[in-house]
């Protein structure tokens, strides 16, 4: 058996991709990705449709080749081991694939036996995963007369039932009611606490990746434009955001407030200005006067606050995540 790869620090590494591609004819959705996520972290993924992100996933996995690049998974290359790489992983994309004959139970005892578990291993696991999946009677029913969200959590329970080193959630909360997300959230931070699982976990939900992970990457347009933990991407942007909504000339505003000693830098998208400093109540009064004195141009708000994650995506992107649907 290979070893798993090591980090210059010292940890085992459990996802490892260097310039990682994929082209679909002439469009490159994933345009050279390198990443290093250490065995035993939680690693959220996040960004909006199109990103790259379950392509990059789908390549991980071993369900779709690189067109150039390298990727290691569990200590095994996904183009030239692609079976160890499998049998060390558990996977739920966000297309689901159940076998619609079986009942639930049947579908996870099935799952059990493919990677060699014992009957008193499966039968632990599934009375474990209960809780998890709240599908209580359903269970017994055959998949075909699932709901969509059903069928979305007997599919997150296949990919764990057999305790898996690496986890793969390809946005698994979307189209969970906020209770299920929330037992989906707790699992998740209980497979990584007890047994270690490395959790790679593409999301497109804010609160999500900056409650569940470690460490986050920002993808866009095919490439990671961010990445490190959920304080340092924030205090990346400033220990506080002074955010005005103005009319009139924008870029004049601009122009004035990047101008001022206290600003670290300045977004403008639509009519909203976001002013990043490290002393918000110093700076507010600054920024107020600043914009007052600019010609045709009208303050109908200002406001302090702390940097969200939204405001990283902005900074590195140019745009906001899209709204999200609970």
């Amino acid at each position: 058996m290979v070893a798993s790869q090591l980090t210059h620090s010292g940890e085992h590494t459990a996802i490892r991709c260097e310039g990682l591609k994929r082209r679909f004819g002439s469009t490159w959705a994933v345009a050279g990705v390198h990443l290093t996520v250490p065995a035993g972290q939680i690693y959220a993924f996040l960004g909006p449709n199109g990103a790259g992100k379950s392509t990059t996933v789908r390549m991980l996995c071993t369900l779709l080749a690189p067109t150039e690049g390298r990727a290691v998974v569990g200590g095994h290359d996904v183009v030239a081991d692609p079976l160890q790489v499998r049998l060390r992983i558990g996977v739920a994309l966000q297309s689901t694939a159940l076998d619609d004959t079986q009942t639930g139970l049947e579908s996870l005892w099935c799952q059990g036996r493919f990677y060699g578990m014992r009957r008193q291993e499966i039968a632990r696991r599934v009375a474990e995963l209960r809780d998890l999946i709240a599908l209580d009677d359903a269970l017994d029913r055959r998949v075909n007369t699932y709901s969509g969200g059903m069928r979305r959590r007997l599919d997150l329970a296949m990919a764990l039932v057999h305790n898996p080193e690496i986890v793969f959630l390809d946005e698994p909360t979307t189209g969970l009611d906020p209770v299920s997300r929330m037992r989906l959230w707790e699992e998740v931070r209980r497979l990584n606490r007890e047994h270690g699982t490395t959790i790679f976990l593409t999301t497109q939900y804010l609160e999500e990746a900056d409650q569940l992970a470690d460490r986050i990457g920002i993808i866009d347009q095919g490439v990671i434009v961010a990445d490190g933990t959920a304080e340092e991407l924030k205090s990346g942007v400033g220990q506080d955001l002074v955010v005005a909504q103005v009319s009139g000339d924008l870029a004049a505003a601009h122009r004035a407030l990047a101008d001022e000693p206290l600003t670290r830098f300045v977004e403008v998208l639509d009519n909203e200005i976001s002013v990043s400093v490290d002393d918000g109540p110093a700076a507010l009064s600054v920024v107020a006067l600043t914009l007052a004195k600019v010609p045709d141009v009208d303050v109908h708000a200002i406001t302090l606050r702390r940097p969200t994650l939204d405001d990283v995506f902005l900074s590195f992107t140019g745009h906001h995540m899209p709204a999200q649907q609970v």
